[in-house]
């Protein structure tokens, strides 16, 4: 009678559980590896959502103060024709603020991908 190899081996149960274990380590690397950083990913992004609609918030406030502050401070140096003065004051301030803004986005956009400082092991 033939017992296949040395007769140490466990049969068809041995192989089944190696082949259990080996699924099971690749799901969970494959959890480890992708769905860990996509929390992290997930965070990033909301906090990123959150700040950026409440400075948006604060820019409205501060846009719609300065022109309060134009029209109301200023006595009459912008009455009769020159009415609409404060809303274009008011309109290329808010524009350089967002200027200055993508500029220093894509200023950092630009530092982290074209020349990395330390190699990450």
């Amino acid at each position: 009678m033939a017992r296949g190899r040395s007769g140490t081996g466990k049969g068809l149960g041995g192989l089944r559980d190696s082949g259990g274990e080996a699924v099971q380590l690749v799901i969970d690397y494959v959890k480890q590896e992708t769905l860990t950083p996509l929390r992290g990913l997930g965070r990033y992004i909301l906090f990123g959502v959150i700040g950026s609609v409440a400075l948006a918030i604060g820019l409205v406030i501060l846009a719609v103060s300065f022109l309060r502050v134009l029209q109301g401070e200023t006595g009459s140096t912008f009455t009769g024709n020159w009415s609409w003065a404060p809303y274009l004051i008011c309109t290329v301030a808010v524009v350089a603020v967002a200027a200055v803004a993508v500029l220093a986005v894509s200023r950092g956009q630009s530092r982290s991908t074209s020349t990395p400082d330390k190699e990450i092991p």
